[in-house]
């Protein structure tokens, strides 16, 4: 498919042209005026050597790239114009832009984003004013709600075209019946829009409202107050207890931590459940006491906000000391909004707030999400309203203008205005609601919410699923299952013998210790003359549960027995330090699965600061370890190392773990096999693949392909040439590599990756997951779904047309923020496969039969109007139009939002039922026509067979045809239904007793007399007959001959 793809290059015709020039400035002669051309265009003629790759490129790409590969098309182009031409079209266009331009700043006057200085304490010195710290998820205001959900629900085109119909009762010209019939239907679809909206916008002002409520201490000169977390200003110094939300971007200044470090949590933030260490500034964390903050004169520099969560530039100045203290500011010293303080009390610096903070910048403003079935019955009803103009435009002509024909018009309009019935909307509306019910009612998938009560038949209509990794696909939950240790293994069965082996003293590791003291040279060369000595089990059980033990970042937690309070916080007399009391902190969850485990048998870390670490033993002994470097993790070198000193024996080891790919060429078979421990992990880009594979995402023999890391466009070029020849294979890309194909190759990349048969995106921004979604949506006009259970999915979640929410280990916020929220990512196949494909072929049919119901109504107010001289006369007046759309026909009509075609069991089953959807034909235009057609015919028969078959008098016209008309819609809705549900007979039943009850009080429009007699009831059985029989036939004869694709998967 990728070789498909028509790849051109753009500057490839101007290749002549440059060498041309080159050839011009060569023979110029030497110098460094003349050299400096020829290196140009020689620089310009490999750029077009590059695109000559096969790759598709936009000229926009190429204008606003500031790199080496630039164009000249447009720049020859422009050449050729002549002067006048060129001073026409460029002043032209440069008034219209700066026009634009200036009317775009005049409306939104979006302020300047600059760096800025910030005081330690004292807000007022802030030079600028800077937004509120207020959270605002509204959409809208107690000025703008009322005119914008009208504007929300008239700026379709079925309930606009309402609108003008009800309001042309107004004239009496052109009065056609009762007030009532018109406004009351839109009056209740307008209130139960706004009711639905005012409690929507009222349930977001109550979370807004508990988010900005919550009370902070701030740190004052005169002691600590509380705040409200909308009142935090820049430069206010904040204080943060543990498992306490971080109110805004702070600098980190001081921990109740004696390292000077803490842990926070970063999960609503960027999506990763792994603790962050951050830092505090030695300056502050070196003073005495807290109150010496106010002490001091020290300010911040900070740069001015941006979207980036993973960087950041400032300095911290101290100016009372001799010489000024300067100290270098970088994300280990910040503390970004959203995030949760996992260890200590911390004191921050606010840096930014409301709108400027990282978390608001990533996150975009809520859309109001209209469905594909909304959208597609909204082209049907502009169609229908074209038939409906067209109908009213050959009667007038019929009628031979007669008169104001202008004003017959209108009435006609007004009286085939049921081609377009306004119960569609109410329908429609009422089945939504109908659709949420039953999701939430279904014990097959509990606790499952419906946010969003608009668009349930989306859920049927999905072609492409978005879903976060971490927390989603998995629950995030690590358990150490094995310990392979050459040629003995240890599972969970087993476990016990690690236990006994670590209870009894190892002679051999001790006097090895003992011979193997630190010294200036490494005893390796002496070991290597000496001979080896296998070692035995016990010792290599010991050994491998040490190094687990000591090589990690994980920190052991005390909790505090009183609150913190003052200068308590830096005491350590309340701690309690009892096993039970004690939990992990570290930066990834498989590290304290790891020390953990080592706990269980009988290892244990008690203690551990930037210096040193402690672990106790079965025996109680406890052993201490200097730490004297550290390796961190990086997704570059894949692994980690520590140096620890044993301060019983001197003895000096270097741990190391990593990822299989980084371990494997380095742990060998060798000489310094003896000293180094190693076991293996995995990490960021590993984990993405093996997940995908763990989840059947790709399949075990499917190709994947790698996105190597690119920084520029001329390796972004190169690297999609290299994946365009790969053929159904799935693709692996990081944030930023896609951040700068999405920045010069967005369409060829959205073009390349749409033929794979997954992606996987590792180290995605907010920002980013929402910008692939909207990439979807554009480039292939497909339904999108994102499915997310952090904060920073969101975005993602409010940008693809369905936004599915996982409550999970990282909170509630994108739960929240979805239009649909589950407890577990395996209900999402019961949520579209059984509720999202029975929601749309459902509404489907709700929806083409309300029409057909209108439409056969017309076709009998343009049979009766041809037939008494084109006269502009409604058939049905007053009550007999209320009731034929509501108590006559709305409960049977109602009714087909239970049916089903398939069980839930076998759709579940055979997931090919649901991707037939995709395909859209439950509702097309070919469907349509069918019903039109069917409206058409059966509206003919009832009415000239009623024209046919009365009596003397025209009330039986009345009688006869309505009848017929009652009895030909509950047939139908009869014939529509696949899987039959008591309800639906009820409703049958009821509805039909509602209507030979109400005959006896319809004398203004009935005879009484004549509709009890056999002639009536034989006449409107023939007709009824006539009208349904074919139609009857016609389906069985279809089933039969060309069975839909559900009933051999029934049969």
């Amino acid at each position: 498919m990728a070789d498909q793809i028509p790849l051109y290059p753009v500057r490839s015709a101007a290749a002549a042209a440059h060498r041309k020039r080159a050839a011009y400035y060569s023979a110029a002669g030497p110098g460094s005026g003349a050299e400096w051309p020829s290196s140009r265009y020689q620089l310009e003629d490999e750029s077009a050597h590059l695109d000559e790759m096969p790759l598709m490129m936009s000229e926009e790409g190429f204008e606003n790239d500031e790199s080496d590969y630039h164009t000249l098309p447009r720049a020859r182009t422009a050449r050729r114009r002549s002067g006048l031409e060129r001073f026409v079209c460029g002043g032209w266009k440069l008034l219209c832009t700066s026009c634009c331009d200036w009317l775009v700043n005049i409306c939104q006057r979006k302020r300047e984003l600059k760096a800025r200085t910030v005081w330690l304490g004292c807000p007022e010195k802030c030079e600028e004013k800077h937004p509120r710290n207020s959270i605002k998820n509204q959409k809208y205001n107690i000025f703008t709600f009322i005119p914008g959900v009208l504007y929300e629900q008239f700026k379709f085109f079925l309930n606009l075209y309402f609108l003008v119909v009800s309001c042309s009762q107004f004239v009496p010209a052109l009065k056609i019946g009762y007030l009532y019939t018109y406004w009351a239907p839109l009056g209740f679809v307008l209130a139960v829009t706004i009711m639905r909206e005012a409690i929507d916008e009222f349930r977001r002002f109550q979370r807004d409202k508990e988010v900005n409520s919550q009370l902070y201490s701030k740190l004052t000169v005169r002691g600590k107050v509380q705040v409200k977390s909308s009142d935090i200003q820049v430069g206010d110094l904040i204080i943060v207890e543990k498992n306490q939300r971080i109110p805004s971007d702070m600098v980190f200044l001081r921990t109740s931590e004696k390292a000077g470090s803490c842990f926070i949590r970063t999960d609503q933030l960027d999506g990763e459940t792994d603790w962050k260490l951050k830092v505090a500034v030695s300056c502050t964390q070196r003073l005495p006491a807290l109150g010496d903050l106010f002490s001091i004169s020290a300010y911040v520099y900070a740069q001015k906000p941006q979207l980036d969560i993973h960087s950041f530039e400032g300095t911290f100045t101290r100016e009372d000391s001799d010489p000024p203290i300067h100290e270098s500011l970088s994300i280990e010293n910040t503390l970004w909004a959203n995030t949760i303080v996992a260890s200590g009390t911390v004191i921050g610096v606010v840096i930014y707030t409301g709108k400027e903070t990282r978390s608001v910048m990533n996150t975009s403003n809520p859309k109001n999400k209209v469905g594909l079935l909304d959208l597609e019955l909204n082209q049907l009803t502009k169609a229908l309203f074209v038939a409906l103009v067209a109908l009213s435009v050959v009667m007038v002509t019929l009628q031979g203008f007669v008169g104001p024909w202008y004003r017959s018009l209108f009435r006609f309009l007004l009286l085939f205005s049921y081609i377009i019935p306004i119960s569609l909307r109410v329908n429609l509306d009422m089945g939504k609601a109908a659709y949420g019910w039953m999701i939430m009612k279904d014990e097959s998938i509990p606790g499952t919410v419906v946010r969003t009560s608009t668009i349930p038949e989306e859920l049927g209509r999905l072609v492409y699923l978005l879903t976060d990794k971490t927390g989603t696909l998995t629950q995030n939950e690590m358990v150490f299952k094995r310990l392979h240790l050459g040629t003995v293994s240890y599972g969970a069965d087993t476990m016990d013998e690690i236990q006994g082996h670590l209870r009894n003293p190892c002679p051999q590791m001790q006097s090895q210790a003992g011979g193997n003291n630190a010294s200036s040279t490494p005893p390796r060369k002496a070991q290597s003359s000496a001979p080896k000595v296998r070692k035995s089990v016990s010792s290599r059980v010991h050994e491998a549960v040490k190094a687990i033990a000591l090589c990690h970042n994980v920190s052991p937690v005390y909790e505090s027995r009183a609150g913190v309070g003052g200068e308590a916080e830096y005491a350590e007399a309340d701690q309690d330090f009892s096993d039970g009391n004690r939990t992990y902190q570290a930066a990834s969850p498989d590290e304290v699965a790891l020390v953990q485990w080592t706990e269980s048998v009988g290892l244990t870390l008690v203690s551990r600061d930037l210096g040193s670490m402690q672990l106790r033993t079965p025996s109680g002994q406890i052993q201490t370890y200097c730490i004297l470097q550290m390796f961190p993790f990086t997704s570059e070198s894949k692994r980690m190392g520590v140096i620890v000193r044993d301060e019983s024996t001197a003895e000096i080891t270097f741990y190391m773990k990593g990822a299989d790919v980084a371990m494997s060429s380095i742990v060998q078979y060798n000489d310094w096999l003896e000293e180094e421990i190693w076991m293996l992990t995995g990490d960021k880009l590993e984990t993405a693949t093996c997940i995908a594979k763990s989840s059947h995402l790709v399949s075990r023999t499917q190709d994947i392909h790698i996105f190597r890391p690119v920084t520029n466009r001329g390796e972004a070029h190169l690297e999609l040439n290299a994946f365009r020849r790969k053929h159904d294979c799935a693709l692996v890309i990081s944030g930023d590599s896609l951040e700068v194909c999405l920045k010069y190759y967005e369409h060829e990349l959205a073009e390349l990756a749409c033929q794979c048969p997954a992606v996987v995106c590792c180290r995605c921004s907010p920002t980013q997951k929402a910008r692939i979604a909207k990439l979807l949506q554009h480039h292939t006009g497909k339904r999108t779904c994102a499915v997310g259970d952090g904060g920073n999915d969101v975005s993602m979640i409010q940008a693809a047309d369905c936004g599915i929410g996982i409550e999970g280990k990282e909170g509630r916020q994108a739960s929240l923020a979805a239009d649909f929220s589950v407890t577990q990512f395996r209900h999402i196949g019961r949520l579209l496969m059984v509720h999202g494909r029975s929601s749309y072929k459902r509404s489907a049919a709700l929806g083409q039969f309300v029409m057909h119901r209108g439409l056969i109504i017309s076709t009998m107010q343009a049979v009766f109007s041809s037939v008494f001289y084109f006269a502009s006369v409604p058939l049905y007046q007053g009550f007999l139009m209320v009731g034929y759309a509501t108590i006559y026909t709305m409960f049977p009509v109602f009714s087909l939002v239970l049916d089903q075609d398939v069980k839930p069991e076998t759709a579940m089953l055979y997931p090919e039922l649901y991707k037939d959807l995709t395909k859209g034909r439950s509702l097309s235009f070919k469907t349509f026509l069918v019903w039109v057609l069917i409206s058409i015919y059966q509206g003919g028969i009832l009415m000239y067979g009623a024209l046919l078959l009365f009596e003397s008098e025209f009330v039986h016209v009345l009688a006869i045809s309505f009848t017929a008309l009652i009895l030909t819609e509950l047939l139908m809705v009869a014939l529509t239904i696949r899987t039959w549900h008591w309800l639906m007979a009820v409703a049958e039943v009821l509805s039909l007793g509602c209507y030979v009850a109400s005959l006896a009080f319809l004398n203004e429009y009935f005879d009484v007399a004549f509709i009890t007699t056999v002639t009536f009831v034989w006449k409107v059985s023939a007709i009824t007959m006539v009208s349904c029989l074919p139609l009857y036939v016609l389906k069985y004869l279809k089933r039969k001959l060309s069975p839909p694709s559900y009933t051999k998967l029934t049969s």
